[in-house]
């Protein structure tokens, strides 16, 4: 497994997620029922959409070399984007309430809110589109799993306590700026070859 790959795919994904829906969700489902319920359902939907990000990866890889560092340059450059023209909503994300706060019905619930909140998210396609540019699956599918459950962790266990030390548009900004120089790699090296 290459170290690098992994910490490039954990730092990018995580910056990516912080200020996502998805972590909103499970900051509000960890206000309301046990974190450790939550925390399993949120761990096996972003296993299941890394997954899927991985297989995604794996099927870009296939087309030649210059045009999966364009596709990558140009996903990177969107992601970028993305990110700098996200406005600071005030939605309250409500799920379903389970009727019980067994550990199936808090993680089934829990798992079935991030699932379709990640499903085609920025940092699928961020997974997606490192599994292609690195041909790393474990690195990159290790880091970005990793990534997006220490984002769900800390959004359920003290979201609110990190907005209150860093800025959200700090952190958007961190994480577009990287994604802007992976575009511009990735640009570059589908432009000389």
């Amino acid at each position: 497994m290459n170290l690098t790959v992994f910490a490039v795919t954990f730092g990018i994904i995580f910056l990516a997620e912080l200020p996502d829906k998805t972590a909103l969700a499970a900051l509000m489902l960890g206000t309301r029922y046990r974190a450790s319920y939550v925390f399993a359902g949120v761990a096996a939907a972003m296993a299941v959409q890394v997954g899927l990000a991985l297989v995604a990866g794996s099927l870009l890889a296939l087309l030649p070399h210059r045009w999966v560092e364009g596709v990558a340059g140009l996903l990177f450059l969107v992601g970028a984007v993305m990110l700098l023209m996200h406005k600071d909503e005030d939605e309250e994300h409500e799920a379903r309430k389970p009727a019980a706060n067994s550990f199936w019905k808090v993680a089934g619930t829990s798992f079935l809110v991030v699932a379709v909140a990640e499903f085609g998210d920025l940092t699928q396609i961020m997974t997606a589109n490192l599994a292609a540019k690195y041909a790393e699956p474990l690195a990159v599918g290790l880091g970005a799993w990793l990534a997006l459950c220490a984002v769900g962790g800390l959004a359920i266990l003290g979201g609110q306590k990190l907005l209150k030390h860093v800025p959200m548009k700090a952190i958007i900004r961190v994480a577009a700026a990287a994604m802007l120089v992976l575009s511009g790699i990735s640009i570059v090296e589908a432009v000389t070859g």
